[in-house]
């Protein structure tokens, strides 16, 4: 005879195991039929069209994009945006971050065009752009218009030096760096290159950035090979595929869309790419040497003169000319001693033609390097 007792106990124990069943797949397994709404998403992914291009057109603009850099010495603002504007063209500007693989909302541009334009219709322009909150920004872009939805045609620059921001200087990777704007026109001499290079090194220099929008085969070697070396960045600088640049430093005698090949924007680009990375960065161009006179090299001049001004940041060189016209003709810049005392370069065309002979002044200072400076900078 069955047990009733036993039989509804077992039948309890039943719909409370399956009643238990139920709530816990019906809790734990999504249904399609339910009409909570899905949690959204992150916003839409960065499209990563990387500009691999040292200068880039902007969208809807006349203007030009350079590079950005990590900056935050002014006051709210986090990045400088280095470009290439036409001046009769400035229109409001927004800044758009991609965010570890996210989009941010815009935040306004400020635009700072640098006071020396010569009269071209082109500067060298900064452009102070600030991070949104909680966002890590990787890459920054311009906007014409504000809160842009999608940004798929636009290239993205990636934010440098965010890694060495803070860097202290005696972590910094190079003492010296020597920024060398605007080799073009199959500029082709080696011999003076070779010489330079070298007594660079001599003087303790650690590195050279060059901006090359052309150069002749056997100096594009020569380069190559002290790249290879480390001691040589080279930087292509395709300026005349965009604009017309000038060959000269005035739009009045010289024409054209930019002063000199885009000079100040390279060597402003240089001063933010070697931040935080080199202890002194050198401006100067390929005919000019900045020689020592009272030292062996240019630290021990710098940590004389860091001694006498603690409070100085930047130091003007006085630069003499070595005039041609005295010399049979050559490109070593060891058989040049005689120079004006006024302003130029070693191996340049002398302000003051007219000087004779005698009224220059002897200087063979760079006669003290010969005995290293010939074997290395003849064996091109």
């Amino acid at each position: 005879m069955i047990d009733r007792s036993h039989f509804k106990k077992k039948l309890v124990l039943v719909f409370i195991t399956a009643l238990f069943l139920f709530l816990v797949f019906t809790v734990k397994t999504p249904s399609t039929y339910n009409s909570i709404p899905k949690p959204s998403g992150p916003p839409s992914a960065c499209s990563m069209r990387i500009s691999e291009q040292t200068i880039m057109p902007l969208n809807n603009t006349k203007h030009l994009l350079v590079s950005a850099y990590m900056d935050q010495r002014v006051k709210d603002f986090d990045i400088r945006i280095i470009g290439i504007f036409r001046r009769d063209s400035i229109q409001p500007l927004h800044c758009f971050f991609c965010c570890t693989g996210y989009l941010s909302k815009t935040t306004p541009a400020t635009i700072l065009q640098h006071p020396d334009n010569f009269g071209f219709p082109f500067v060298t322009t900064d452009v102070m752009c600030q991070i949104p909150q909680n966002c890590n920004a990787t890459h920054v872009t311009l906007l014409t218009t504000p809160d842009k939805e999608s940004p798929s045609t636009d290239q993205w620059l990636p934010i440098r030096n965010k890694d060495t921001v803070g860097q202290k200087e005696e972590n910094m990777q190079f003492d010296f760096t020597v920024c060398i704007s605007n080799l073009f026109g199959d500029y082709n001499n080696v011999l003076q290159f070779a010489q330079t290079l070298e007594m660079y090194k001599l003087l303790g220099v650690n590195r050279v950035v060059i901006y090359n929008t052309s150069c002749g085969p056997e100096l594009n070697r020569l380069l190559q090979s002290y790249s290879d070396e480390g001691f040589v960045e080279m930087v292509p600088w395709p300026i005349d595929k965009h604009l017309n640049p000038s060959r000269g430093w005035l739009h009045s005698e010289h024409g054209g869309d930019l002063h000199y090949f885009g000079q100040l924007t390279t060597l402003n680009e240089c001063i933010y790419r070697s931040m935080e990375r080199s202890r002194y960065v050198l401006l100067n161009d390929i005919d000019e040497i900045i020689m020592p006179y009272q030292h062996d090299d240019l630290m021990s001049l710098m940590n004389t003169l860091q001694n006498q001004h603690p409070n100085a940041g930047v130091f003007l060189i006085e630069n003499h000319i070595f005039p041609k016209k005295h010399f049979e003709p050559t490109v070593n810049c060891l058989c040049f001693v005689f120079h004006s005392m006024f302003v130029g370069s070693f191996m340049s065309v002398a302000l003051q033609g007219s000087l004779t002979l005698e009224q220059l002044n002897v200087d063979k200072r760079l006669w003290d390097f010969q005995e290293n400076l010939i074997p290395n900078g003849t064996k091109c």
